[in-house]
C-alpha cells in the first residue's frame, strides 16, 4: 500500500502530510515554498508510492468557494498532469489553520513558536489529513470507503 498526501496549499508556503502506508496514521512532513512544490512531490514520489493527493479545498462559510481556489485550480490541473496516475480529491479546510494554532496554545507552545507560520502549515496539512481519513473510515461501511475523485481537470 501507498501513502496518501495532504496538502494545505497555499501561495509562498505549503503544508504536507503524509499518512502511514496503511493510511492509520497522518504525519506532518514539512512546509516547502509553493514555487518548489511539484518538484518536492516528484522527489517524494520517486522516494515513496503514493496512492492519493488530498488537497485541502477553501470555503467560504456558506459552503462556496473562497477567493483563494482561483490559485489553487492551476496547481491542481499542474498535479494531475505530473501525476496522471495519482486520484486527487478536495477535502474542506475550514479552520484548520484555527485548530493548529489552538492546538498549539494547548500544548503549552511559547508565543514565538505560535507565531511561526510554517509549522502551522504543516499542521494544517496534518490535520487535513486526519479528517479526511476518519471521514473515509466512517464512511467504509457504508460506501466502501472510495474517495471523491476529481476528474474535470
Amino acid at each position: 500500500m501507498g501513502r496518501i498526501l495532504a496538502i494545505d496549499y497555499g501561495t509562498k508556503r505549503t503544508g504536507i502530510a503524509a499518512s502511514d502506508p496503511a493510511g492509520i496514521i497522518a504525519t506532518g512532513l514539512q512546509t516547502v515554498r509553493t514555487h518548489d512544490l511539484l518538484q518536492f512531490l516528484q522527489e517524494y514520489a520517486a522516494k515513496e508510492t503514493i496512492d492519493l493527493f488530498v488537497v485541502g479545498h477553501p470555503k467560504q462559510m456558506d459552503n462556496t468557494d473562497s477567493e483563494n481556489m482561483r490559485h489553487i485550480t492551476p496547481f491542481l490541473a499542474a498535479l494531475k498532469r505530473k501525476f496522471p496516475g495519482i486520484p486527487v480529491v478536495l477535502y474542506d479546510e475550514r479552520f484548520t489553520s484555527v485548530l493548529a494554532h489552538r492546538a498549539l496554545i494547548e500544548g503549552g507552545a511559547k508565543k514565538k513558536t505560535r507565531q511561526d507560520k510554517a509549522l502551522i502549515d504543516t499542521m494544517s496539512a496534518t490535520l487535513i489529513l486526519s479528517s479526511y481519513m476518519e471521514q473515509q473510515r466512517n464512511l467504509a461501511p457504508r460506501q466502501g470507503g472510495t474517495p471523491n475523485e476529481l476528474s474535470n481537470l
